[in-house]
């Protein structure tokens, strides 16, 4: 019998975020939710839209699409696998947050039994007179129940091979994406208690569970073992075990009142908010000073008024701002060649200054200090200007701790949630601890690195010790050295982001660093049977030491220690079967194949190889490496289209220039949510029409129509490109622009970092940025053209000519012309 995976009887997991984060005050909706225990099966969700939500990309039966309305999905994009065989346990990536939407293509419900399990040992089975182990309803019935998705985890198939030699080949592989900080539609059930626990593995009791109703003791579904219930489960019927929520719901949120762990607690309960502290970089040109003068206004302005912040300055020194004075701005300076010594930081902490303020109290002299700042003075490189970044970012975390509670008589608030500080950067960490020489060619650059590198984590810990988020954004044309300052941002939670300029998109990752909700010290424990082995995992996160999870006699769980709790993360889990199933699964391989989720597996197989791209070099070895290994990826799954977009896109291709860009890009990607994950692997394409409603295409080149419009989503990017007989007509022209920067907005607006959106016309020098996005489709034969991109049968033959001649001869081969050159025949 053919089985959708249920991770109840081969999975337990559990997400443990022990707080919120109340950094900065929010609506109720966006505070961060208790402690999610995903006791029973993680499924697949029905699709659901929001504003900044839009599926995949359709190979077929195009819809149209409503801007206001979101956008509506067609079918799936075929067809991907997993790489070669990961190593054991690939400590995961530390975070870098992003945005996430929802499955952009979700299966369609299935039915299916209470027999329907993934893989596990057979389970005991009890029978000693009238005593009966019941199964919880609804799933103890033979009757076809709806198979209701959970939009915490994807698998990237609903069926387990049987056989471990077919089940465990690298390009069939077996997985999920499991997102744990996901907020979930409807809320779940909470439930103010502890939860029952196996006292054998540490598992919790869940809706899979097989309950004695004499006794109320319950069935551990991964050990097998009894254990008691205190009498809590004792019913008459099986259907009186409806009134336990946690056997009656997938997933539950437990407020947890015992002692062992902090718990949940309310964001009504912290006394203060916690503080965000601007670390802005003072050696600017004049041009990126106004650019960013105006964002860090801005970024004032939509502050609530209970919000907290404070105002550091670097360059060759320290400045730190104090909000008490109101008629002028005034700072305390330190030193920025060393770390800031005990005595100077207790003359700052202890002194009359105040260096945290709300804005309610201190709005006008925030805009005072932002509009005193001034350009760089002397005629030096930006590159060559000393900057004491890491200095100021101790100060940071000094005056965000405050005096020590013992030392200030206990009266000392301290501030719930993550404390955030954001660095607006401009250039490199070159003076002072963790700084580099200016030039690479100095004759010491390699060990001054490689000790700026250490020195760089070591404070990104510290401050994770202390609850603080390290955010940098970086702008403008100088290059910040990425590979130094990414250690701070990752071991302490936060992100780096690289931005052209201090205009309009850093203006609202700024706002959107500072606002968005996380929780910390989060613990995700993931158990599986005896037949399931998890071989790697990739995400924003580390493993947990033994000391920092409860124990169990027989506890086998894989702890993750998760460096912050946001909906926008997703960790990738590899599977593998230990050995052949006993429980009845799935011969035949093509019927695993039809259950294949193509864009999760997709996923998986983009994240373990982006994994091992370290370098430009690397990224090229595993651009081999995918074609080596596309014969059998094609000959199992079909069209590897979205193994394509990967190898010839910005996280393995050339379309981004530097290094950095690459760097950045892809550890976004490595702790990325499935939903943009997806996009950043294969853009979305969607094309203006009539009315202000937009059709969503295959991403080719074909779609470049000189009559239209065309919003391509790539995740990091959102371009508009205008064709040049729409562009002539400025009536149609400008309504078609609006409509697509409103779509634009719409499907971006809770995204974090925030994407740019550039706009362009045909025949314009930018809209090679465009061009290179697109499958160059437009080499292969017309009938081929008419199979993969079906609108074109609706142009006439004047409008396909027109077509065929506008495009440029280059020697970027097309999705077939690749296959065919890999000896594959093209699908």
């Amino acid at each position: 019998m053919a089985n959708p995976p249920q991770p109840s009887l081969g999975y337990s997991v559990t997400a443990i975020p022990s707080k919120p984060d109340s950094s900065t005050p929010q609506p109720e909706r966006n505070s961060a939710p208790p402690p999610t225990m995903l006791p029973g099966a993680s499924r697949f969700p029905p699709p659901k839209l929001q504003q900044d939500q839009i599926p995949s990309p359709s190979l077929q039966n195009p819809k149209l699409l409503s801007p206001a309305n979101g956008v509506k999905t067609g079918s799936l994009v075929p067809h991907l696998s997993t790489p070669p065989g990961p190593p054991v346990f690939t400590s995961p990536v530390r975070p870098a947050a992003v945005p996430f939407r929802t499955s952009p293509a979700t299966p369609q419900p299935v039915a299916f039994t209470s027999g329907s399990t993934l893989p596990t040992s057979s389970p005991p089975h009890f029978s000693n007179g009238s005593i009966e182990l019941q199964h919880q309803v609804p799933f103890a019935t033979n009757d076809f129940i709806p198979f209701k998705e959970s939009s915490c985890a994807l698998f990237s198939a609903r069926k387990v091979l049987k056989q471990k030699k077919l089940a465990n080949v690298p390009s069939l592989g077996f997985g999920a994406l499991f997102s744990p900080g996901r907020e979930i539609f409807p809320g779940p059930q909470i439930i103010q208690r502890d939860p029952h626990r196996c006292h054998n593995c540490g598992a919790y009791a869940n809706f899979h569970c097989k309950i004695l109703l004499s006794s109320g003791q319950w069935q551990c579904v991964i050990c097998h073992k009894l254990n008691g219930s205190e009498g809590e489960y004792v019913a008459s019927s099986k259907e009186d075990l409806h009134n336990f929520l946690e056997l009656s719901s997938p997933i539950i949120d437990y407020v947890q009142i015992g002692n062992k762990r902090p718990g949940f607690i309310p964001v009504s309960d912290c006394r203060m908010s916690a503080p965000t502290v601007l670390v802005i970089d003072d050696c600017l040109d004049e041009t990126h000073l106004q650019h960013l003068q105006s964002s860090l206004h801005a970024f004032v302005d939509s502050l609530p008024p209970i919000a907290r912040i404070g105002i550091i300055l670097y360059g060759r020194t320290v400045s730190v701002y104090d909000f008490s004075e109101e008629s002028m701005a005034s700072a305390d300076v330190l030193p920025g060649d060393k770390s800031p010594t005990q005595e100077s930081l207790k003359a700052l902490i202890y002194g009359t200054g105040v260096y945290l303020s709300t804005m309610h109290a201190s709005k006008e002299v925030a805009h005072k200090i932002f509009s005193s700042l001034r350009s760089f003075g002397l005629n030096i490189a930006e590159a060559s200007r000393d900057r004491c970044l890491g200095t100021a970012v101790e100060v940071a975390m000094a005056i965000i701790q405050g005096p020590p509670a013992e030392m200030s008589r206990g009266i000392v608030k301290r501030a719930g949630g993550n404390s955030r500080i954001i660095v607006c950067a401009g250039g490199p960490n070159t003076y002072g601890p963790g700084s580099v020489p200016h030039s690479f060619s100095h004759p010491n650059y390699p060990h001054m690195e490689k000790t700026a590198l250490k020195w760089m984590e070591n404070l990104g810990c510290e401050a994770h010790r202390h609850n603080t988020v390290v955010d940098i954004l970086c702008a403008g044309t100088c290059p910040v050295r990425v590979p130094v300052l990414q250690p701070l941002s990752k071991a302490s939670g936060g992100v780096l982001v690289l931005h052209d300029d201090f205009g309009e998109a850093f203006g609202v990752n700024l706002q959107r660093a500072a606002s968005r909700a996380s929780g910390f010290h989060g613990l995700l424990e993931i158990r599986c049977s005896d037949d399931i082995l998890i071989t790697q995992v990739v995400g924003p996160g580390e493993e947990a030491h033994v000391d920092t999870h409860e124990t169990f006699k027989n506890n086998n769980a894989l702890c993750i220690q998760m460096l912050s709790v946001e909906e926008t993360q997703s960790f990738a889990l590899s599977m593998e079967t230990k050995g052949d199933i006993k429980l009845p699964t799935v011969d035949s391989v093509s019927a695993y194949l039809e259950s294949v989720q193509y864009e999760v597996a997709a996923i998986l197989m983009a994240k373990r190889t982006l994994l091992r791209a370290k370098s430009h070099s690397d990224a090229m070895d595993m651009r081999g490496t995918i074609d080596e290994r596309i014969k059998d990826i094609a000959l199992k799954f079909g069209s590897p289209e979205l193994l394509f977009h990967l190898r010839r896109g910005p996280l393995l291709g050339s379309i981004v220039g530097h290094e950095d860009e690459r760097s950045v890009l892809r550890n976004l990607f490595l702790n990325a949510s499935s939903d943009l994950s997806l996009c950043m692997v294969a853009p979305r394409c969607l094309m203006h029409r009539e009315g202000g409603t937009f059709e969503e295409l295959p991403a080719y080149d074909l779609a470049m129509q000189s009559d239209t419009a065309v919003v391509l989503d790539h995740g990091t990017d959102v371009f508009i490109w205008l064709g040049a007989e729409l562009a002539a007509d400025e009536g149609r022209s400008a309504a078609a622009l609006a409509a697509c920067r409103t779509l634009a907005e719409e499907i971006t607006e809770l995204r974090f970092p925030a994407p740019r959106i550039l706009a362009f016309k045909e025949g314009s020098s930018q809209a090679r940025y465009f061009v290179s996005r697109l499958i160059p489709a437009h080499k292969d034969p017309p009938y081929e053209q008419e199979a993969r991109f079906p609108q074109l049968k609706s142009l006439t033959i004047e409008q396909r000519m027109k077509l065929k001649t506008s495009f440029i001869h280059f020697d970027d081969p097309s999705f077939c012309e690749w296959m065919r050159s890999l000896k594959v025949v093209p699908p």
